[in-house]
């Protein structure tokens, strides 16, 4: 017996489904004011540097809200000819926890990453510096999970019941505004 390899990608099915769905939603593609509003809302609450309104495609990931500090982005930055900086508002589907909660449809919270040996290893660690998650699935009236709603951190955060909870419903809060946008396309 050949002895099984961990799997840090998720496989991910319905990832097809997901990215048609994105696309007649109109989401996924660029950035959008009101969720880096609701990123910035959600780092508040959740006291966190980082936070991200993500969906999820077939290649890649999306943060379509984004929360990070200027002086330590997650994610790149790149200087723009008008002399603005601009965050890179993508990663592969190797990156990070969202990936894993999408397919699993369920919230995740890993107050240490290191304490995971499924999750210590994600390049989102030891590229990116990550130590702890909070993320729970935006699915949609269809039944598919468009992607997440996470806070991420640099070091270890006890999130408890408390943060679960709270991720949950501000999920929850955002599969709504999301079902309205898709009354008025």
């Amino acid at each position: 017996m050949t002895p099984r390899r961990l799997l840090l990608t998720p496989e991910d099915k319905d990832a097809p489904a997901r990215a048609g769905r994105l696309r007649g939603l109109g989401l996924g593609e660029r950035p959008e004011p009101e969720f880096d509003a609701f990123a910035d809302r959600l780092a508040a609450v959740a006291a966190v540097p980082y936070a991200m309104v993500n969906f999820v495609g077939e290649h890649r990931q999306f943060f379509a809200g984004l929360h990070q500090p200027g002086d330590r982005p997650l994610t790149a930055v790149l200087d723009r000819e008008d002399g603005f900086r601009e965050p890179v508002r993508h990663l592969g589907r190797e990156y990070g926890f969202c990936p894993h909660v999408v397919v699993r449809r369920k919230a995740l919270v890993l107050e240490d990453v290191q304490d995971y040996p499924r999750f210590a290893g994600n390049p989102a660690v030891d590229e990116l510096g990550v130590r702890s998650y909070l993320g729970a699935p935006l699915v949609d009236s269809t039944g598919i999970a468009l992607g997440t709603v996470c806070a991420v951190d640099l070091a270890p955060r006890p999130w408890g019941r408390a943060g679960l909870e709270t991720i949950k419903a501000l999920a929850a809060e955002l599969t709504e505004r999301i079902a309205q946008r898709e009354y008025r396309v």
